[in-house]
């Protein structure tokens, strides 16, 4: 792809996630050729004059347009969007991108969408040689590259990988995303048509390739639990739903290096069991609500819509926390355990620069993998770890 006249085209660049992607690499990075892209050029001329780059060139593109996608994927050796909801808006790229061979990363954590785009786009992107990387934000990056991350410290401390890792979100400050309220609400309103569909995203293996036989892990925690390791009570984490596919995934993706039995989980330390009961009810009753038409819509006016979200001081004085514990043995004497730590509001402000680095390490790294869909940590595992800090998202084994 040295002929591309394009290294990255950011698609989506005039909405609030996008226009912050921009924002970053027109402030931090200087040797890439770029370009921004949206169906509105009004927009874009007005991003880029927002972010100081007013001869930014501009490509115009509906999420739609087969023809307009194909002339835009064509000028990029890489393309990053962040035009959701995906299962709506992201099919049609995705699909250009596999036949053009262009390499494509999103903010995706839509898991309906993923498996039903997985098997079929595959093959192409094999062939054409695009790298297709979904979930390159805050879902699903801290526990798919910290299992990755304590999976190579545990083998090089006990000569082999930990059988059962727990991830445990900690501490955070940072505001619901409204690009993620509006695809869980599309969700919702899916799953209530198709049992199939719902039965699907309730399997703990949905992304699984589907030539692989299962593990034995359970669905997501929903309740209350103690967790020993940590010595604190635990709640259930929103993120899991799509965190914990991603995992099995990578761990499939790769031959299975963790054993078929190897176990996942994640759920979200609590400072007491009231709290930890009080978090199960209120995702239990956001996440009812948004199954039925009347109180979805109450739900709609309370929480951020896409293209909304946190002014510039929260987003700077945001952070995340982000636990990784292994074990393995009989009596599981071998343990480890991994922080993740992230500056900056986790949904917006880490976000679009987790995913601008994602993009940079299609477009300029010397990456292992051909081409199809891949999970960040079968594509580019200590490329983006390595990058990471730069953003001030930094890996550490603990004590």
């Amino acid at each position: 792809m040295t002929d591309r006249q394009y290294d990255v085209v950011l698609f989506g660049a005039s909405g609030f996630t996008g226009e912050l992607v921009a924002e970053y690499l027109a402030a931090n990075v200087s040797n890439i050729r770029w370009a921004i892209a949206g169906r509105s050029t009004s927009k874009l001329e007005a991003v880029r004059e927002r972010i100081g780059q007013p001869d930014l060139p501009i490509l115009v593109a509906d999420s739609d347009d087969a023809a307009a996608l194909t002339a835009m994927a064509d000028q990029a050796r890489v393309v990053i969007s962040t035009v959701g909801p995906y299962a709506r808006y992201g099919t049609t790229l995705l699909e250009v991108c596999a036949r053009e061979g262009t390499h494509y990363c999103d903010l995706t954590g839509e898991a309906q969408w993923m498996a039903e785009v997985y098997e079929r786009v595959d093959p192409i992107a094999k062939n054409s040689g695009a790298r297709l990387v979904h979930c390159c934000g805050f879902d699903s990056l801290p526990s798919d590259l910290s299992v990755y991350f304590l999976q190579q410290a545990f083998k090089a401390q006990f000569g082999e990988y930990a059988q059962s890792i727990t991830g445990r979100m900690g501490r955070y400050s940072g505001a619901v995303s409204g690009g993620t309220v509006a695809s869980m609400m599309l969700v919702s309103e899916q799953i209530m048509k198709d049992e199939a569909l719902r039965k699907r995203l309730m399997n703990p293996y949905a992304l699984y390739p589907e030539a692989m036989e299962p593990g034995l892990d359970q669905p997501d925690q929903m309740g209350v639990a103690w967790d020993g390791n940590f010595e604190s009570w635990t709640g259930p984490f929103i993120m899991a739903a799509i965190n914990t596919k991603v995992v099995r995934r990578s761990n499939a993706l790769a031959g299975l290096p963790y054993g078929s039995d190897f176990r996942y989980e994640e759920s979200q330390l609590c400072k007491s069991r009231l709290s930890a009961l009080t978090s199960s009810i209120a995702i239990g009753a956001v996440m009812g609500g948004a199954l039925f038409r009347p109180t979805r819509a109450l739900l709609k006016r309370f929480l951020p819509d896409p293209g909304e979200g946190p002014n510039a001081e929260a987003r700077e004085n945001g952070f995340f926390e982000f636990w990784a514990h292994g074990v393995s043995g009989a009596d599981n004497q071998n343990n480890l355990r991994v922080k993740v730590t992230g500056k900056r509001d986790p949904g917006y402000g880490a976000t679009s620069r987790m995913l601008a680095q994602a993009g940079l390490c299609l477009a300029q790294d010397d990456l292992s993998v051909g081409g199809g869909i891949w999970t960040p940590a079968t594509a580019f595992p200590e490329q983006l770890i390595t990058r990471l800090a730069q953003v001030d998202v930094n890996f550490e084994v603990v004590d």
